[in-house]
């Protein structure tokens, strides 16, 4: 009972020193106009699958977010002089990126509601917008507004302007919340959901270039606080918002978003509507091996670090010191206890107020996968150590061996051979882990697959693709894997 109260008290010791540091620098300093001129870069959050605001396309072979919206943030980095950095977001992670400092502003057809207000500053309105359904073309003569979904599933996007109004107006409606506009298509498409509420622009974009789906005016009515998007960025920079409004009424003053709708429009049409689906999405390959390059890379570094620290915290845990074994204990269960997702985030977003150290996504993703992987790993090495016969060490130490030598020649060789199909469990694992990484715009395999997903406007191919991949990787480890465990066993035979 005490040694329980002990890991208790560590956690919560650890928790609290973490809240307190969190607490102390939560308050980011805001960029401001001068901070951004003095570096040269106006760094911009996007969600680029809300066509055509922001999407992902093909330029010069590469691909690129376009849309309507990035042309805005070129246009106002073009006007303060400056070079424009993208970085692509979940999109209910770009008011926190502003909080955080990650970005310094944030353009992703968001609207500028009393709440959001609280916690950030925005520009004018930039683009005013009715609201859509996107359904199946075979259920657009039964839906004609909002009360059509009464008792029915209809899709939204997490922390959208879409899911209040929804909520506000349509409560005999189940509402089903996707972080992504290109999952939420899939649902559509396989009747997960009736139907999608988004911005008219999105909808029309989308319908016109999928022949299975349809859009209809859904009706709703809009409130005072949700006339159209604004540019969102950190609470109280008036001079960044002022710089920002010039450069929309020079916009308006042009008429420059015809323009930028149009351009989009390009490069929404399909190249060929004759064309198989398959050989379409195979046109992507390269995307899908960079994505595989990125997750490979993650899985290597975070197994490479994750067994150091795994060694480590198993020989802490099982020594005499009981400050340090109670230690490793608590950051060990304090990971093996709360979601890889939450501890990504925490790293990217949480680490960099408190450190005031701009962690990019990439280094976040090591950390974290690193960690998460060492909890695990440093229990099943444990476990190991501890299914060694005790009279090996007995026999060690009687012929002279010191408790190292008896650990590096003795105990681990033997644990080594016992916990290698858990260790090897724990590899393949970790490969598919990986995945998670890519909320946090990391271009791994399962990103690339969003992006190919909303280039090709095809759902179902992209993920299968992905899962072959996958497999072809986890079951060529897993032989290879077999192969040492029986060299291991033939040796001991």
């Amino acid at each position: 009972m005490k040694k329980q109260k002990g890991i208790i008290g560590l956690l919560m010791a650890l928790v609290t020193i973490l809240a307190i540091g969190f607490t102390n620098n939560q308050q980011v300093e805001a960029t401001s106009l001068e901070d951004v001129k003095a570096k040269g870069v106006l760094v911009m959050g996007t969600a680029p699958d809300y066509p055509p605001f922001e999407f992902l396309a093909k330029v010069d072979g590469q691909q690129q977010p376009v849309g309507m919206d990035i042309e805005i943030g070129k246009q106002i980095a073009k006007d303060l002089g400056v070079k424009l950095k993208i970085k692509q977001m979940d999109f209910d992670s770009l008011l926190v990126g502003l909080e955080t400092g990650k970005i310094d502003m944030a353009i992703s057809g968001l609207t500028p509601t009393k709440e959001r207000q609280k916690n950030a500053s925005f520009s004018k309105i930039y683009y005013n917008v009715d609201q859509y359904f996107l359904v199946n073309k075979e259920d657009k003569k039964i839906t004609t507004s909002f009360k059509s979904f009464k008792g029915k599933k209809l899709g939204v996007q997490s922390g959208s302007l879409q899911l209040q109004l929804a909520k506000a107006q349509m409560k005999d409606t189940k509402l089903v919340q996707m972080t992504s506009i290109t999952d939420l298509l899939l649902a559509l498409k396989s009747h997960k959901v009736d139907g999608i509420l988004t911005e008219s622009a999105v909808a029309l974009a989308y319908s016109q270039h999928d022949d299975q789906i349809d859009w209809v005016n859904s009706k709703l009515v809009k409130g005072e606080d949700m006339e159209g998007s604004a540019i969102a960025f950190s609470k109280n920079e008036p001079e960044l918002v002022s710089a920002a409004n010039t450069t929309i009424d020079k916009i308006q003053k042009n008429g420059w978003q015809k323009k930028y709708l149009a351009e989009a429009g390009d490069y929404l049409k399909p190249t060929s509507k004759k064309e198989n689906a398959w050989i379409t999405v195979l046109k992507y390959w390269k995307d899908f091996a960079k994505g595989l390059g990125y997750t490979l890379l993650i899985t290597v570094v975070s197994i490479f670090f994750g067994i150091i620290l795994g060694i480590i915290f198993a020989l802490l845990r099982l020594g005499k010191n009981k400050f340090f074994r109670g230690i490793s204990m608590a950051i060990v269960e304090f990971i093996r206890g709360t979601p890889l997702m939450i501890q990504l985030m925490f790293v990217y977003f949480g680490l960099s107020v408190i450190t005031g150290i701009d962690i990019q996504p990439l280094l976040a993703g090591f950390i974290a996968v690193s960690i998460n992987s060492a909890a695990y790993v440093s229990e099943i090495i444990r476990g190991g150590i501890n299914s060694v016969d005790p009279g090996q060490t007995e026999a060690a130490r009687s012929l002279g061996l010191s408790y190292k030598d008896t650990l590096q020649s003795v105990i681990l060789p033997q644990a080594i051979k016992n916990i290698w199909p858990a260790l090897g469990n724990e590899f393949i694992t970790l490969i598919k882990e990986t995945s998670i990484v890519s909320i946090i715009g990391v271009s791994d395999l399962i990103f690339q697959l969003r992006t190919v997903q909303a280039a090709t406007y095809q759902g179902i191919i992209p993920i299968v693709i992905a899962m072959v991949i996958y497999f072809i990787v986890t079951w060529s480890l897993s032989k290879l894997l077999n192969h040492f465990e029986r060299k291991m066993n033939h040796g001991t035979n």
